[in-house]
């Protein structure tokens, strides 16, 4: 009776590389020797078996830092070949697959490199060329900074506005099918103290100081804090961005002011400390892949993750661009572009290395909520 009641029970098969995680954890939880460093090992710690949302969880927990390599005793070329930044690189690239929404686009994820948003580029370039040809409109003319000449405000709105919500859409979906199989185990559920120190967590990356302050290893064995301040030129630049289109949406739905805004304007000025953060940022991340250390497992996400920074480097450029030359004759070509790069930039949201920064923060949310409960049973005992 027992047999055939444990029949019905699933098995729930681990992939081979989700199997390369597991086992490597099981090492290191008995070793313990990085249990100071990233959030990682706390976690681990936890634990004393490894389910796939665990290891799913941890993967995208993981900041990949390359500390804990550096420091494994384990590592290669030692007979267990720990490598878990290896390790959790390959799971974190299935688990962007395994929640895509819609579930057949998981493959996407393995093709976002520079080649795809290249010709995605171009493709949406000849269109928007193509539709300022049809209406007759003067590429070459003089429009005082006028973008709305080119192309109509609502039509600007509708088109990237949907898009850009769908994709958001889209991708969240993906995170709350991730978080509602990693947190299974959280009866207690989502404390305000839970959010807050995520969310710190998150806007300081704090775990890119590699868990002990002294930051990454990316061509060797020596600490650096590089990549940790070309993420932030990244994020914030980013968030600026953001912040410099939604002051102008401000601008132009409640107080009636219509572009092209003064190079004081507060839109202008955001949009272009913002667009210097995302050249930045960017351009020094990109160096950093090309000369980071193999053995950091990221190999199979470099196309994808070079895709990214590619992306955001030429929309930040020909946003630069946009404004600079905006009162010439070669405004309406550096509209098109921009614009063709920044619909390639929404249609990828889902489906590309953006993603893992929503992935990343659910697992920091988790983590702060075990770290939460396990205080708090401490304290009880």
């Amino acid at each position: 009776m027992n047999a055939n009641v444990n029949n019905l029970i699933p098995v729930v098969q681990l992939t081979e590389n989700e199997q390369q995680v597991k086992q490597a954890l099981q090492i290191c939880n008995a070793c313990r020797y990085c249990e100071t460093f990233c959030a990682v090992f706390p976690a681990m710690t936890k634990r004393l078996e490894f389910t796939k949302a665990d290891i799913h969880y941890m993967a995208n927990l993981c900041h990949n830092c390359g500390a804990c390599l550096h420091a494994c005793q384990y590592a290669p070329p030692h007979e267990f070949g720990v490598n878990i930044p290896q390790a959790m690189a390959q799971v974190r690239l299935e688990t962007y697959q395994d929640f895509a929404v819609p579930a057949a686009f998981g493959v996407i994820y393995k093709k976002t490199g520079i080649t795809l948003v290249s010709i995605m580029t171009i493709i949406f370039f000849f269109l928007m060329l193509a539709g300022v040809w049809v209406n007759g409109t003067d590429l070459f003319g003089r429009y005082q900074g006028d973008f709305y000449a080119i192309f109509p405000h609502n039509f600007l709105a509708v088109l990237f506005g949907s898009v850009f919500i769908l994709s958001i859409v889209l991708l969240g979906l993906g995170i709350i099918k991730f978080w509602k199989q990693t947190s299974k185990i959280i009866p207690e559920g989502v404390a305000q103290p839970d959010i807050l120190q995520a969310s710190k967590n998150v806007l300081t990356l704090k775990y890119l100081d590699g868990g002990h302050g002294k930051g990454c290893n990316e061509e060797d064995d020596r600490y650096t804090k590089i990549r940790r301040v070309f993420h932030h030129f990244t994020m914030y630049g980013f968030l600026l961005c953001l912040l410099a289109t939604t002051v102008a949406t401000g601008y132009h739905y409640f107080l009636g002011l219509e572009a092209p805004y003064a190079y004081t304007s507060l839109p202008v000025i955001l949009g272009t400390l913002g667009g210097i953060g995302l050249v930045i940022g960017p351009m020094g991340l990109l160096y950093l892949n090309v000369k980071r250390d193999p053995l950091h497992g990221d190999a199979k996400q470099k196309p994808m993750d070079r895709g990214f920074i590619f992306l955001l480097l030429i929309v930040s450029i020909t946003g630069l661009a946009l404004m600079v030359f905006r009162d010439t004759s070669a405004m309406a070509l550096l509209l098109i572009i921009h614009l063709a790069t920044v619909m390639t930039f929404f249609l990828t949201i889902p489906f590309g290395k953006f993603a893992h920064g929503f992935y990343r923060s659910a697992a920091l949310l988790k983590f702060a909520v075990e770290e939460r409960i396990a205080k708090l049973r401490a304290k009880s005992k």
